[in-house]
This record gives structure tokens, sequence and C-alpha cells, in this order.
């Protein structure tokens, strides 16, 4: 039976969501791996003892929490004869697209990182 009204959307919540850090920083992963033109991201910036002891780090994807938002730093190698710039750009927003379709958080700020540019593998170029 399908309800004729929406006056049940308008109900406050009776208990409390909470999210598996993991899950979102896979999510934020997958989408920038989407992007056509990111290399890769990048596992191995920073300090190890910063890595080994951060619960907020996982596979280039560092986020940081405030009261009601989300920071998020990723740190990715590029192909090269990309724009950079677009490429950045372009992971923004989908790690914005991504987090907002799954997760009701605001996110305050998206830094991306280049730190790399690969060249394609020959068989990559084919």
């Amino acid at each position: 039976m399908v309800r004729k009204d929406a006056s049940y959307l308008n109900k406050p919540a009776k208990g409390r969501v909470t999210y598996n850090r993991n899950i979102v920083l896979s999510v934020i992963n997958l989408a920038t791996k989407e992007i056509a033109g990111v290399s890769s991201l990048v596992a191995n910036f920073g300090s190890a003892f910063t890595r080994w002891f951060s619960h907020n780090y996982y596979e280039g994807v560092k986020i940081s929490y405030g009261e009601d938002t989300m920071n998020v730093d990723i740190y990715i190698n590029v192909y090269f004869g990309y724009n950079i710039s677009e490429i950045a750009y372009r992971v923004q927003e989908n790690i914005k697209n991504s987090i907002a379709s799954m997760i009701d958080i605001k996110i305050d700020r998206i830094n991306v990182h280049v730190l790399g540019v690969d060249f394609p593998k020959e068989e990559e170029i084919v």
C-alpha cells in the first residue's frame, strides 16, 4: 500500500545515524578512480608514523571532521597529456556528488593534491 500523504517525511528522527569511516573513505576512493586521467591514488605521502596512527587516512585519502562538516584531502597522480586543473575539478565534483547521494553530511572542503605525472604503458595506449 502506498501512502498518499507525505506527512511522515516531516517527522523528526527517533534515532541517530552513524557512518563507518571506512565506508566514507571507500566512496571517496572509488569516486576519484572513476575520473579519466587519474592514474592512481598516492598512498605514500607524509610520514609512515602519520599513516599508521591516523584513523582518517586510507590509500591517498585523508578526511577530517568538523562539528557538522567534513574536509577531504585526496592525493593523486595523473596521466601525462590531461589538463590537471580540469581533472582536479572533476575529482572534486565527483566526490561531492557521490557523498551527497549516499550520506547526509555537508562537505566543507575538498582539496586535491596532484603529486606526480605518470606516462601510460604501451598496452594502455592502444
